[in-house]
């Protein structure tokens, strides 16, 4: 797709904290869609490496891509909640800084979300390792997932989501430092009845070695957080979606 003029602006959320290994080859798939027109939103959380200096050289080739650096570390939930205010699209795409696009993820999912109707969708993805390497896990999609479905198992990949903001608008994410988008997700899923999945793997999405979410134990506590401090539920039935995860990722189904 060359001609921007009859396609909708999309605002890609991308926050970003200590990504200046990665976040090279995540604007280049960006400048790769087929898709051009888009606002890609950076909103750096005070890195200490050289992700300034790196994305510094892409704002002087492309005025579609934005930087923002907050004024104290505040988190990615922070981060990623001043970038969707900065948003200007009609749709809204998430991207974070360390993981990679297909070159037709937007037009495709855009032409899906057209062609069905729907606001909220989600894609399939595939994993890499640090050198962007696959490694041969492929996380499946369901077709439809509603809210109680979400809190079982979130199937759906942060950087695979797109919604249509003139239909669900604009949210704050939860300020939590961990599950924060499933957090989100959950919000959305108040307002959209369901988010809808396409059997088409157009993300890859980057296991990096001693991350938070490497750390399957130390998860623990933040799933609690969520089910108790975020969506309030009862404490027996967040200890039942505390275990049910437990089971999944011990069973290694997810």
């Amino acid at each position: 797709m060359n001609n921007t003029e009859k396609q909708e602006l999309v605002s890609i959320i991308t926050p970003t904290y200590n990504c200046g290994k990665f976040i090279t080859e995540t604007i280049e798939s960006v400048l790769a869609q087929t898709y051009q027109n888009w606002e890609m939103i950076i909103v750096d959380d005070c890195s200490t490496d050289n992700t300034e200096e790196i994305v510094a050289t892409y704002l002087k080739k492309d005025d579609r891509i934005q930087y923002h650096k907050l004024k104290q570390n505040a988190g990615a939930a922070v981060a990623r909640t001043v970038s969707m205010k900065l948003a200007k699209g009609e749709y809204m795409a998430f991207l974070d800084s360390d993981d990679l696009w297909y070159s037709q993820k937007l037009e495709k999912q855009i032409a899906y979300m057209k062609r069905n109707g729907y606001a909220f969708t989600c894609t399939k993805y595939e994993q890499i390792d640090e050198k962007s390497e696959l490694i041969g896990k492929v996380i499946k999609v369901i077709p439809k997932t509603s809210y109680n479905r979400l809190l079982l198992d979130c199937p759906v990949g942060n950087s695979t989501v797109m919604y249509d903001i003139r239909i669900m608008g604009k949210f704050e994410v939860p300020d939590i430092k961990k599950r924060n988008d499933d957090a989100l997700w959950l919000q959305m899923l108040k307002k959209e009845k369901y988010i809808y999945g396409i059997d088409e793997i157009l993300m890859k999405y980057r296991v990096r070695q001693n991350s938070i979410s490497s750390n399957k134990f130390n998860l623990i506590k933040y799933h609690w957080c969520l089910y108790r401090n975020v969506e309030h539920l009862g404490i027996f039935r967040s200890i039942f979606h505390v275990i049910y995860w437990c089971v999944i990722k011990m069973l290694k189904i997810k």
